[in-house]
């Protein structure tokens, strides 16, 4: 059986550890000590939820529904384009804010916010939890099957908590003004070019919805 976990350890290693919108706010966030346990907690918490309802049949529901799809793909492409603009408006605004007590007692429910956007308005999150992983998951046997749901999940709780941590260990050297200019045009080119893909996988889905 640990065969099929360190099977799940690498496969869902493999998924997570591209730079993508959750990646980015996990250590935009841990460098600002802004939350960033809460933030990797429900990181992990949603893709806890995804990775178990993709190998335990919840695939079927996003194959039989394009138009939902699409409808999560363009809502994800407008949020993006926003998160990154206001990425790139704090990169070069005049004063840039560092983060201060008072700005972390306002920002709790926004960060909240962002944080759920960033992984339930993103379909990549979707077609790797629901689609990747349910059509190789799902045809495993009872055993192996909780054995691999358990390796992938393993993979995204110890990514995301060791991402948090790792950036607010490194925030004393990256949270300075240069930082955090850099820092935010990186994050607001990251969004749109995920914005981008996003767009263009939209605009082929819905040319095969209406062909």
């Amino acid at each position: 059986m640990l065969f099929y976990y360190f099977q799940g350890i690498a496969l869902g290693a493999a998924l997570i550890l591209p730079l993508g919108p959750q990646n980015a706010l996990v250590l935009n966030q841990g460098i600002r000590r802004q939350y960033h346990i809460m933030i990797a907690t429900l990181c992990a918490i949603s893709d806890l939820v995804l990775i178990w309802g993709g190998i335990f049949g919840g695939s079927a529901l996003l194959m039989q529904s394009p138009w939902l799809l699409m409808l999560v793909t363009w809502g994800g492409v407008l949020f993006l384009l926003w998160y990154g603009f206001g990425a790139w408006r704090t990169a070069l605004s005049r004063n840039i804010e560092l983060t201060t007590v008072e700005t972390m007692k306002q920002g709790r429910w926004k960060v909240l916010a962002l944080v759920l956007a960033v992984t339930w308005l993103n379909p990549h999150v979707y077609i790797d939890t629901l689609v990747v992983l349910g059509s190789l998951g799902g045809q495993l046997d009872d055993g192996p099957k909780r054995w691999f749901a358990l390796g992938t999940a393993s993979a995204s709780i110890i990514w995301f908590y060791g991402l948090a941590l790792m950036a607010a260990w490194l925030a004393p050297l990256l949270q300075t003004e240069k930082a955090q200019r850099a820092i935010n045009l990186i994050v607001g080119a990251v969004m749109w070019f995920i914005a981008l893909q996003l767009a263009l996988d939209g605009m082929t889905l819905f040319r095969q919805l209406i062909t």
